[in-house]
């Protein structure tokens, strides 16, 4: 079966996968489009099986506050080169979206949590796996609740905090003392 250098485009687009992964997986589906897409995801999965004893020591920092709550979330990798990709971080922040969307209180209540699409943030994570070809992990989330919030993530976005006050304060203010406790 030839497969078009634009079928091949349009699931990277729809997966983010490399352009050889996908060619691949579309010639093994025989150009159906969602079987591409599972067959993606399960050489995701293979490869989470067989990175789990790598560190993932690499990563980014996102923050958000929404009114009187703060969410952080690292979403760790093992090489800087992945975490420096704008993709990367745009999964990040995805992935941040979803814990605010569902007011995720905890870790395991955001791995379950699900995005528009329906897959779970674990899903989200694997999958990120699959793209990369790196062992990624949701390395630390948190959410705090306080009449002022406020965050911080460093210039290199692998260090960041959250801090909640009992009254408001100054915008500098908050942000100098962010700053400091990273």
């Amino acid at each position: 079966m030839e497969i078009k250098a634009a079928d091949v485009m349009k699931l990277r687009k729809m997966t983010g996968a490399g352009m050889m992964d996908c060619k691949k997986a579309l010639i093994e589906a025989e150009g159906d489009f969602a079987r591409a897409q599972d067959i993606i995801r399960e050489k995701g999965k293979l490869i989470v099986a067989k990175r789990a004893d790598r560190t993932a020591t690499e990563g980014v920092v996102v923050t958000k506050i929404v009114g009187q709550k703060a969410y952080i979330l690292c979403l760790a990798c093992e090489t800087d080169f992945v975490a420096q990709n704008s993709e990367y971080s745009a999964s990040a922040e995805a992935m941040l979206e979803v814990a605010v969307k569902n007011d995720a209180a905890d870790r395991d209540a955001l791995m379950a949590a699900k995005n528009a699409e329906g897959r779970t943030v674990e899903e989200m994570v694997t999958e990120k796996s699959g793209q990369t070809g790196e062992k990624i992990e949701l390395a630390y989330y948190g959410r705090i609740e306080a009449p002022y919030c406020a965050a911080y993530v460093h210039f290199n976005k692998k260090l960041g905090t959250i801090l909640g006050f009992n009254k408001e304060i100054p915008a500098e203010v908050a942000h100098t003392v962010t700053c400091l406790l990273y």
